[in-house]
């Protein structure tokens, strides 16, 4: 089977008004259009043609619809969640739990009969939520915590009053404690540090640091009595080019900026959030899962295969990512197993399911749109000219 997928539109406060709009050909509402979900989650599933939903579909059938292999590995549940992601304004500091940590955490919130929409519930279901992001445009974000000594040179070089014990901690090589210290401090005790923050920043005149002030500067502005403005000081500040990626693994500190993006996750909406956001926020939930490991090269590339198709290779379990620069002529097919959801970000272009080109179940699909492949299917064949991310089972 492979079908034409009807997508939910997201409209977080962060989102962009105008990028998923132009990106999909369609007229602005003059509304926040943060994310465009594509998978088979329980709170916003794709619908197929008939008007069922992808989730009641694999409810109903998991081995049918995932494959036998796919639906055993993963007790039923489609395995990952797509998304184009148009980020206008910053998104929380936040990081997500390992596999033991989502189970623990929703049984212990299950047991206190704290409900799944409680605006308090950190744990929605019991699983992971390792992510890649793949820029279409450049995308600026906050990933990882950055080698100690460049946010110590950071904090020397600007000289915020107040900031002193941080620095001494870091220097220590204390980043847990520096971490925690920040993420536990009232909003009270925080506003006079993060206007301290940005007077310096304001009073920098350097070259190393430009990204990283100017960025620090901004949210100081935006988040006056936010620890997530501290804590940004502490992570890699980086910006994707086309087609760049960054992967995040459980425990990874991040906070997106700004950009359009495509990404790919985990099956899950778990989310502990730390700051720049107005959400729920458990500090000490947060830093039990976080990952003090500071990332150096939190940067990655495709890697470039035969007939146009770029890996990008995470390791992950829950999914592989694939992108197609197909042009006009000859189809290419993409060996995956297992259900598959294919997007195109350019162009046109046109899913055949089977190895047979031009026979049954083809689908067009212009800038935006997405086909669901599912894993009774043979490999699924591309033909162009267009761009297209192919998302399977890892």
């Amino acid at each position: 089977m492979v079908s034409l997928l009807r997508n939910t539109v997201r409209d977080y406060a962060w989102g962009s008004r105008t990028a998923l709009p132009e990106l999909l050909g369609v007229e602005p509402d003059g509304e926040p259009q943060a994310e465009l979900w594509m998978g088979a989650h329980e709170s916003a599933s794709s619908v197929l043609p008939s008007g069922k939903s992808l989730y009641d579909l694999v409810s109903a059938d998991p081995t049918g619809v995932l494959g036998a292999e796919t639906a055993e590995r993963f007790d039923g549940r489609f395995p990952f969640l797509a998304k184009l992601l148009a980020a206008e304004q910053p998104l929380s500091v936040q990081a997500h739990p390992s596999p033991e940590q989502a189970r623990e955490g929703f049984a212990r919130e299950e047991a206190a009969g704290i409900p799944l929409d409680a605006p308090d519930r950190n744990y929605k279901d019991p699983w992971p939520k390792p992510e890649i992001l793949i820029a279409l445009e450049p995308f600026d974000a906050l990933v990882g915590f950055q080698p100690l000594n460049r946010t110590v040179a950071l904090l020397d070089a600007l000289g915020a009053v107040g900031l002193e014990e941080l620095t001494s901690l870091l220097r220590d090589g204390k980043l847990q404690d520096a971490f925690g210290q920040l993420m536990s401090t009232d909003r009270d005790a925080i506003r006079p540090l993060v206007a301290a923050l940005g007077e310096a920043c304001r009073q920098y005149d350097g070259d190393a640091f430009a990204v990283e002030v100017e960025t620090l500067d901004r949210l100081s502005q935006d988040f006056p009595d936010d620890p997530g403005v501290l804590a940004a000081l502490l992570l890699n500040r980086i910006r994707l080019e086309r087609f760049e990626a960054v992967y995040l693994p459980a425990g990874n500190v991040h906070a997106y900026l700004s950009g359009l993006g495509f990404e790919v996750m985990a099956n899950s909406d778990n989310v502990l959030r730390g700051g720049l956001t107005r959400k729920h926020i458990d500090a000490p939930e947060l830093v039990s899962v976080v990952d003090f490991e500071p990332l150096a090269e939190p940067v990655m590339a495709g890697t470039p295969g035969p007939g146009g198709v770029t890996s990008y290779e995470t390791g992950c379990e829950y999914f592989a990512v694939h992108r197609l620069d197909l042009a006009d002529g000859e189809p290419v097919e993409v060996a995956a197993s297992g259900p598959r959801i294919v997007v195109s970000v350019g162009g046109t272009v046109t899913c055949e399911a089977g190895r047979n080109p031009g026979g049954d179940g083809v689908v067009e699909l212009s800038t935006g749109q997405s086909a669901f492949v599912s894993g009774a299917e043979a490999p699924c064949n591309l033909r162009g000219p267009g761009t297209a991310f192919v998302v399977s089972a890892g």
